[in-house]
């Protein structure tokens, strides 16, 4: 005796969008399971079907906002706990240098979660065995027909009354759709493992052979034996065999003028400053100085260094000995360095270490002001 086959549900085709508006309008007054096929978004559909609002929104925030908590908590552990960076004086935890990861790893999670969801929870994917798979109702209604089909699940259902109700509003083609019988397919047989076997056998040695082997045969060797010489290893072109060649002597890069007294703890000649303490380089050495000098120096050249306790504190520039070094002997000890302090001379340009001096001298002068300069301020306050 034939088993009897398990019934999915009763389908019925419709041939336009308004006549399938107002079947999922009835349907809906009778039936809460059922589902609509259409080729293409009709619009107020869901309206007619009286769906409500999606879940999956509220995957997404969730793990969108895990996703941005998550950033924020472990950049701020890396970069303050765990391997904390001081550059330039900046803060540990610099929120506007996280905010671009912060965001990406919001983006990945709240996508990845809504991709996942909706596949594997919402639309029970993959699902390579359903129902209406492969049947005439499906071919129809995605191609130029609008369909809608009562499933059985539904407390309502019975069949004959179901397909009268569809005859009723017009459907076409009623049909009863039933589950597949499953089947089976053995796959752990001699027959299939030996093949999985030769198939194994055959990918890796072509791999091993490919990339082993025939990559190193011309013509698809030219990129490893090129007519070059790897770092440290000798050259058969020189005859002092050096492959690492030093510049020839007296050779000066285009726009770059060699400082001549590199490595003299004091300039043999006075050092002139090209550069009149105008507005605009003032103001460039004033970006310069917060930028590579107020880390040790302070922002007023007090010596009151923002990394006090991890590296010496330097002088203040205020003491009379500062005060009383020539411009030329400032702008040495940025291009030389002097104790502990480097040489900025690959960091700042020429024309910024000059201007730096004449922000210095400001600073020095504001803090070491003149009976002069008093009176001067006073007079610019009472014309004002």
């Amino acid at each position: 005796m034939e088993r009897m086959k398990k019934l999915f549900g009763i389908t019925a085709v419709f041939d336009k969008p308004d006549e399938i508006i107002h079947a999922a309008e009835k349907v809906s007054d009778k039936y809460k399971q059922f589902d609509v096929h259409t080729p293409y978004p009709v619009h107020g559909m869901d309206k007619a079907m009286k769906m409500k609002s999606s879940k999956l929104g509220f995957i997404t925030l969730v793990f969108g906002l895990s996703g941005a908590f998550f950033a924020v908590g472990f950049i701020a552990w890396a970069m303050v706990m765990d391997y904390p960076i001081i550059i330039g004086s900046k803060p540990f935890f610099s929120l506007p240098a996280y905010i671009p990861i912060t965001f990406e790893v919001t983006v990945l999670l709240a996508t990845l979660s809504t991709v996942i969801a909706m596949l594997t929870f919402f639309f029970n994917f993959p699902e390579n065995n359903h129902p209406l798979m492969d049947t005439d109702f499906m071919k129809r209604v995605s191609l130029d027909k609008f369909g809608i089909c009562v499933l059985s699940s539904d407390p309502h259902f019975e069949e004959g009354s179901v397909k009268e109700f569809l005859i009723g509003l017009g459907g076409k083609n009623i049909e009863a759709i039933y589950y597949p019988e499953k089947e089976s397919y053995p796959v752990f047989q001699p027959k299939f493992i030996l093949f999985l076997a030769i198939v194994a056998l055959i990918t890796s040695g072509s791999t091993y052979i490919t990339l082993n082997k025939l990559m190193y045969l011309p013509p698809f060797d030219f990129m490893l034996n090129q007519d070059k010489v790897n770092p440290q290893s000798k050259s058969e072109f020189f005859s002092d065999e050096f492959g690492m060649r030093t510049p020839v002597i007296g050779t000066v890069a285009r726009g770059y003028i060699p400082y001549p007294y590199k490595g003299e703890p004091i300039p043999q000649v006075t050092l002139l400053n090209p550069y009149l303490p105008s507005k605009e380089n003032l103001e460039l050495g004033r970006k310069k100085y917060l930028t590579f000098c107020s880390p040790c120096h302070g922002n007023y050249a007090d010596g009151d260094s923002k990394l006090r306790g991890q590296f010496p504190n330097p002088p203040s520039l205020h003491t009379d000995r500062a005060r009383n070094f020539p411009d030329g002997m400032i702008y040495h000890i940025l291009t030389n360095g002097q104790n502990i302090m480097p040489s900025y001379e690959s960091q700042i340009t020429r024309e910024e270490r000059w201007a730096i001096v004449n922000y210095v001298r400001v600073l020095q002068r504001a803090k070491n002001a003149k009976e002069s300069d008093l009176q001067l301020v006073e007079k610019e306050s009472a014309a004002k």
